[in-house]
Protein backbone atom coordinates (compact mmCIF):
# COMPACT_ATOMS: atom_id res chain seq x y z
CA UNK A 1 0.00 0.00 0.00
CA UNK A 2 1.52 3.40 -1.15
CA UNK A 3 1.19 6.38 1.18
CA UNK A 4 -0.94 8.29 -0.68
CA UNK A 5 -3.86 4.87 -0.57
CA UNK A 6 -2.58 5.02 3.14
CA UNK A 7 -3.45 8.41 4.36
CA UNK A 8 -6.65 8.03 2.04
CA UNK A 9 -8.23 5.16 3.96
CA UNK A 10 -6.81 6.38 7.21
CA UNK A 11 -9.15 9.17 6.87
CA UNK A 12 -11.97 7.69 5.81
CA UNK A 13 -12.14 5.36 8.59
CA UNK A 14 -10.68 7.76 11.20
CA UNK A 15 -13.04 8.91 11.25
CA UNK A 16 -11.53 -7.55 30.08
CA UNK A 17 -10.24 -10.22 31.73
CA UNK A 18 -13.33 -11.18 32.85
CA UNK A 19 -15.27 -14.08 30.42
CA UNK A 20 -19.23 -13.11 31.62
CA UNK A 21 -21.25 -16.61 31.42
CA UNK A 22 -23.50 -16.05 28.75
CA UNK A 23 -21.22 -14.69 26.52
CA UNK A 24 -19.07 -17.78 26.97
CA UNK A 25 -21.88 -19.93 26.23
CA UNK A 26 -23.06 -18.41 23.13
CA UNK A 27 -19.45 -18.40 21.40
CA UNK A 28 -18.34 -21.55 22.82
CA UNK A 29 -17.78 -22.64 19.54
CA UNK A 30 -16.25 -20.26 17.70
CA UNK A 31 -14.45 -18.11 19.69
CA UNK A 32 -11.45 -19.12 21.46
CA UNK A 33 -11.79 -18.30 25.91
CA UNK A 34 -9.73 -14.82 25.74
CA UNK A 35 -12.26 -12.86 24.23
CA UNK A 36 -11.95 -10.24 26.99
CA UNK A 37 -8.34 -9.89 26.49
CA UNK A 38 -7.19 -6.87 26.27
CA UNK A 39 -7.89 -5.14 22.78
CA UNK A 40 -6.79 -2.87 20.80
CA UNK A 41 -7.75 -1.02 17.67
CA UNK A 42 -4.33 0.03 15.75
CA UNK A 43 -6.10 3.40 14.15
CA UNK A 44 -4.14 4.22 17.33
CA UNK A 45 -1.03 3.42 15.86
CA UNK A 46 -1.59 4.62 12.16
CA UNK A 47 1.74 6.61 11.61
CA UNK A 48 3.93 3.69 13.46
CA UNK A 49 2.37 1.20 11.54
CA UNK A 50 3.23 3.29 8.33
CA UNK A 51 7.00 3.41 9.25
CA UNK A 52 7.70 -0.53 10.55
CA UNK A 53 3.95 -2.71 10.58
CA UNK A 54 5.91 -5.04 12.46
CA UNK A 55 7.85 -3.96 14.95
CA UNK A 56 4.76 -2.02 16.00
CA UNK A 57 2.47 -4.81 16.43
CA UNK A 58 5.14 -6.14 18.54
CA UNK A 59 5.52 -3.16 20.39
CA UNK A 60 1.67 -3.79 21.18
CA UNK A 61 2.48 -7.43 22.35
CA UNK A 62 4.86 -6.16 24.86
CA UNK A 63 2.25 -4.07 26.35
CA UNK A 64 0.01 -6.78 26.79
CA UNK A 65 -2.37 -6.33 24.37
CA UNK A 66 -3.87 -9.85 22.72
CA UNK A 67 -7.10 -8.85 20.51
CA UNK A 68 -6.64 -7.16 17.77
CA UNK A 69 -9.15 -4.58 15.55
CA UNK A 70 -7.13 -3.68 11.59
CA UNK A 71 -7.63 -1.03 9.33
CA UNK A 72 -7.03 0.32 6.00
CA UNK A 73 -7.29 -3.55 4.33
CA UNK A 74 -6.60 -3.00 0.25
CA UNK A 75 -6.60 -5.36 -2.06
CA UNK A 76 -5.14 -8.25 0.34
CA UNK A 77 -2.88 -6.18 2.10
CA UNK A 78 -1.92 -4.28 5.12
CA UNK A 79 0.50 -1.70 4.55
CA UNK A 80 2.44 -3.87 2.39
CA UNK A 81 1.88 -7.22 3.66
CA UNK A 82 0.01 -9.99 2.29
CA UNK A 83 -2.42 -11.47 4.04
CA UNK A 84 -0.69 -15.12 4.85
CA UNK A 85 2.54 -12.45 6.24
CA UNK A 86 -0.29 -10.91 8.93
CA UNK A 87 -1.21 -13.83 9.92
CA UNK A 88 2.35 -15.40 10.71
CA UNK A 89 3.19 -11.69 12.27
CA UNK A 90 -0.05 -12.17 14.39
CA UNK A 91 0.88 -16.01 15.35
CA UNK A 92 4.69 -15.20 16.39
CA UNK A 93 3.75 -12.43 18.63
CA UNK A 94 0.65 -14.09 19.91
CA UNK A 95 -1.67 -11.24 18.67
CA UNK A 96 -5.16 -12.58 17.92
CA UNK A 97 -6.97 -10.61 15.00
CA UNK A 98 -10.48 -10.12 15.82
CA UNK A 99 -11.94 -7.21 14.02
CA UNK A 100 -11.21 -5.19 10.83
CA UNK A 101 -12.34 -1.99 10.09
CA UNK A 102 -13.96 -1.55 6.06
CA UNK A 103 -15.22 1.05 3.69
CA UNK A 104 -18.80 1.10 2.09
CA UNK A 105 -16.45 2.11 -1.50
CA UNK A 106 -19.29 4.22 -2.50
CA UNK A 107 -17.07 7.50 -2.67
CA UNK A 108 -13.74 5.30 -3.62
CA UNK A 109 -15.33 2.71 -6.14
CA UNK A 110 -11.30 2.06 -7.11
CA UNK A 111 -10.43 1.02 -3.96
CA UNK A 112 -10.29 -2.60 -3.68
CA UNK A 113 -11.05 -4.25 -0.85
CA UNK A 114 -14.58 -2.27 0.47
CA UNK A 115 -17.86 -3.36 0.56
CA UNK A 116 -18.99 -2.74 -3.08
CA UNK A 117 -15.21 -4.05 -4.82
CA UNK A 118 -14.39 -7.19 -4.28
CA UNK A 119 -16.34 -7.65 -0.83
CA UNK A 120 -16.25 -11.62 -1.33
CA UNK A 121 -12.22 -11.90 -1.10
CA UNK A 122 -12.63 -8.88 1.60
CA UNK A 123 -14.00 -11.32 3.88
CA UNK A 124 -12.37 -14.24 2.92
CA UNK A 125 -9.09 -12.64 3.89
CA UNK A 126 -10.98 -11.78 7.29
CA UNK A 127 -11.78 -15.18 7.91
CA UNK A 128 -8.25 -16.34 6.87
CA UNK A 129 -6.88 -14.23 9.65
CA UNK A 130 -9.15 -15.77 11.74
CA UNK A 131 -11.41 -13.14 12.49
CA UNK A 132 -14.68 -12.94 14.07
CA UNK A 133 -16.33 -9.81 13.07
CA UNK A 134 -15.76 -7.33 9.77
CA UNK A 135 -17.03 -3.44 10.38
CA UNK A 136 -18.49 -0.42 8.48
CA UNK A 137 -16.10 2.03 10.18
CA UNK A 138 -17.42 5.41 8.69
CA UNK A 139 -19.53 7.02 6.16
CA UNK A 140 -18.04 10.07 4.51
CA UNK A 141 -20.48 12.89 4.78
CA UNK A 142 -21.70 12.16 1.07
CA UNK A 143 -22.88 8.74 2.37
CA UNK A 144 -25.33 10.32 5.25
CA UNK A 145 -27.11 13.25 3.29
CA UNK A 146 -31.09 12.07 4.40
CA UNK A 147 -32.92 9.81 5.76
CA UNK A 148 -32.66 7.49 2.47
CA UNK A 149 -29.39 7.36 2.53
CA UNK A 150 -28.67 5.65 5.82
CA UNK A 151 -31.63 3.38 4.66
CA UNK A 152 -29.24 2.26 1.53
CA UNK A 153 -26.52 2.00 4.09
CA UNK A 154 -28.73 -0.71 5.97
CA UNK A 155 -29.49 -2.75 2.74
CA UNK A 156 -25.68 -3.32 1.96
CA UNK A 157 -25.15 -4.03 6.07
CA UNK A 158 -27.49 -6.70 5.28
CA UNK A 159 -26.00 -7.22 1.67
CA UNK A 160 -22.76 -7.97 3.29
CA UNK A 161 -23.53 -9.64 6.34
CA UNK A 162 -25.12 -12.42 4.45
CA UNK A 163 -22.19 -13.04 2.82
CA UNK A 164 -19.98 -12.51 6.16
CA UNK A 165 -22.03 -14.92 7.58
CA UNK A 166 -21.78 -17.10 4.44
CA UNK A 167 -17.85 -17.67 5.81
CA UNK A 168 -18.37 -17.72 9.41
CA UNK A 169 -17.99 -14.10 10.47
CA UNK A 170 -20.63 -11.23 11.77
CA UNK A 171 -21.02 -8.27 9.97
CA UNK A 172 -21.13 -4.76 12.34
CA UNK A 173 -21.68 -0.77 12.53
CA UNK A 174 -19.58 1.30 14.06
CA UNK A 175 -20.84 4.69 15.15
CA UNK A 176 -19.58 8.27 15.53
CA UNK A 177 -21.71 11.04 16.86
CA UNK A 178 -23.41 12.18 13.91
CA UNK A 179 -25.22 9.16 13.63
CA UNK A 180 -27.37 10.18 16.72
CA UNK A 181 -28.22 13.78 15.02
CA UNK A 182 -31.83 13.87 14.72
CA UNK A 183 -32.88 14.26 10.66
CA UNK A 184 -36.56 14.63 9.60
CA UNK A 185 -37.85 13.72 13.31
CA UNK A 186 -35.76 10.25 13.17
CA UNK A 187 -32.42 9.28 14.89
CA UNK A 188 -30.34 7.72 12.07
CA UNK A 189 -28.85 5.39 14.68
CA UNK A 190 -32.29 4.17 15.74
CA UNK A 191 -32.99 3.90 12.32
CA UNK A 192 -30.05 1.72 11.72
CA UNK A 193 -30.89 -0.62 14.29
CA UNK A 194 -35.35 -0.92 12.85
CA UNK A 195 -33.46 -1.74 9.33
CA UNK A 196 -30.74 -3.96 9.89
CA UNK A 197 -31.36 -7.84 10.44
CA UNK A 198 -30.46 -8.44 14.09
CA UNK A 199 -29.04 -11.73 13.07
CA UNK A 200 -26.83 -10.78 10.39
CA UNK A 201 -25.49 -7.22 11.80
CA UNK A 202 -24.28 -6.47 15.21
CA UNK A 203 -23.00 -2.84 16.56
CA UNK A 204 -19.87 -1.72 17.61
CA UNK A 205 -20.59 1.12 19.84
CA UNK A 206 -17.96 3.88 20.29
CA UNK A 207 -18.18 4.71 24.01
CA UNK A 208 -16.36 8.06 23.21
CA UNK A 209 -18.40 9.62 20.16
CA UNK A 210 -21.74 8.34 21.65
CA UNK A 211 -21.01 10.57 25.37
CA UNK A 212 -20.06 13.17 23.01
CA UNK A 213 -23.42 13.16 21.38
CA UNK A 214 -24.93 13.03 24.59
CA UNK A 215 -26.59 9.94 24.51
CA UNK A 216 -26.52 7.54 27.25
CA UNK A 217 -24.90 3.49 25.94
CA UNK A 218 -26.54 1.80 28.94
CA UNK A 219 -30.07 2.70 27.93
CA UNK A 220 -29.17 1.51 24.60
CA UNK A 221 -27.56 -2.36 25.84
CA UNK A 222 -31.05 -2.12 27.85
CA UNK A 223 -33.72 -1.44 24.85
CA UNK A 224 -31.55 -3.60 22.87
CA UNK A 225 -29.75 -6.36 24.60
CA UNK A 226 -27.08 -8.72 23.00
CA UNK A 227 -26.63 -5.99 19.62
CA UNK A 228 -23.56 -4.70 20.86
CA UNK A 229 -20.75 -7.70 20.56
CA UNK A 230 -17.43 -5.03 20.10
CA UNK A 231 -16.88 -2.02 21.99
CA UNK A 232 -14.12 1.02 21.27
CA UNK A 233 -13.19 2.15 24.36
CA UNK A 234 -11.83 5.41 24.30
CA UNK A 235 -12.03 8.21 27.06
CA UNK A 236 -12.89 11.85 26.87
CA UNK A 237 -10.88 14.50 28.47
CA UNK A 238 -12.90 16.96 31.00
CA UNK A 239 -12.99 20.01 29.33
CA UNK A 240 -14.99 21.96 26.29
CA UNK A 241 -13.07 20.67 23.66
CA UNK A 242 -13.58 17.29 24.85
CA UNK A 243 -10.39 15.97 23.67
CA UNK A 244 -9.31 12.06 23.52
CA UNK A 245 -7.64 10.51 26.94
CA UNK A 246 -6.21 7.37 28.06
CA UNK A 247 -8.83 5.37 29.27
CA UNK A 248 -8.73 6.10 32.86
CA UNK A 249 -7.82 9.56 32.51
CA UNK A 250 -10.79 10.57 31.30
CA UNK A 251 -15.08 11.68 32.81
CA UNK A 252 -16.47 7.96 31.66
CA UNK A 253 -16.93 5.94 34.09
CA UNK A 254 -15.66 2.61 32.92
CA UNK A 255 -16.24 0.58 36.10
CA UNK A 256 -19.95 1.03 35.99
CA UNK A 257 -19.83 0.79 31.84
CA UNK A 258 -18.18 -3.00 32.26
CA UNK A 259 -20.93 -3.63 34.81
CA UNK A 260 -23.49 -4.03 31.69
CA UNK A 261 -20.97 -6.03 29.49
CA UNK A 262 -23.56 -9.07 29.66
CA UNK A 263 -26.60 -6.93 28.74
CA UNK A 264 -24.59 -5.38 25.49
CA UNK A 265 -23.68 -8.78 24.27
CA UNK A 266 -20.06 -8.11 24.69
CA UNK A 267 -17.30 -9.92 23.25
CA UNK A 268 -14.56 -7.67 22.47
CA UNK A 269 -13.35 -4.72 23.54
CA UNK A 270 -10.89 -2.58 21.79
CA UNK A 271 -8.83 0.55 22.85
CA UNK A 272 -8.65 2.99 20.99
CA UNK A 273 -7.63 7.01 21.13
CA UNK A 274 -7.74 8.97 17.56
CA UNK A 275 -4.98 11.57 18.85
CA UNK A 276 -2.99 12.34 21.51
CA UNK A 277 -1.93 15.48 23.27
CA UNK A 278 1.67 14.31 23.94
CA UNK A 279 2.00 12.86 20.27
CA UNK A 280 3.43 9.52 21.85
CA UNK A 281 0.62 7.31 21.25
CA UNK A 282 2.00 3.78 22.61
CA UNK A 283 2.87 5.94 26.29
CA UNK A 284 -0.99 6.55 26.38
CA UNK A 285 -2.27 2.86 25.00
CA UNK A 286 0.30 1.73 27.99
CA UNK A 287 -1.77 3.59 30.09
CA UNK A 288 -4.87 2.68 29.40
CA UNK A 289 -4.21 -0.86 29.58
CA UNK A 290 -2.62 -0.60 33.04
CA UNK A 291 -6.34 1.02 34.06
CA UNK A 292 -8.24 -1.56 32.49
CA UNK A 293 -6.48 -4.72 34.06
CA UNK A 294 -7.03 -2.96 37.53
CA UNK A 295 -10.30 -2.51 36.93
CA UNK A 296 -11.38 -5.76 35.27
Amino acid sequence: MNRRTFLFQSTALAAGAMIFPTACARNSNSKSTDMMAPGLQVYTIREALAEDFQGSMQRIADLGYVNIELFAYGDGQYFGNSIPEVKTMMSDMGLQVKSSHVATGWTSPDAVGTMTNNWEQTVQDAAELGQDYIVLAYLTEEERQSMDDYKKVAELLNSCGETAKNAGLQMAYHNHAFEFETMDDQVPYDLLLSECDEDLVKFELDLYWTRRAGVDPIAYFEKHSGRFPLWHVKDMAAGEDQFFAAVGEGVIDWENMFSHAETAGLDYYFVEQDATRSGEPFKEIEKSIGYLENIL
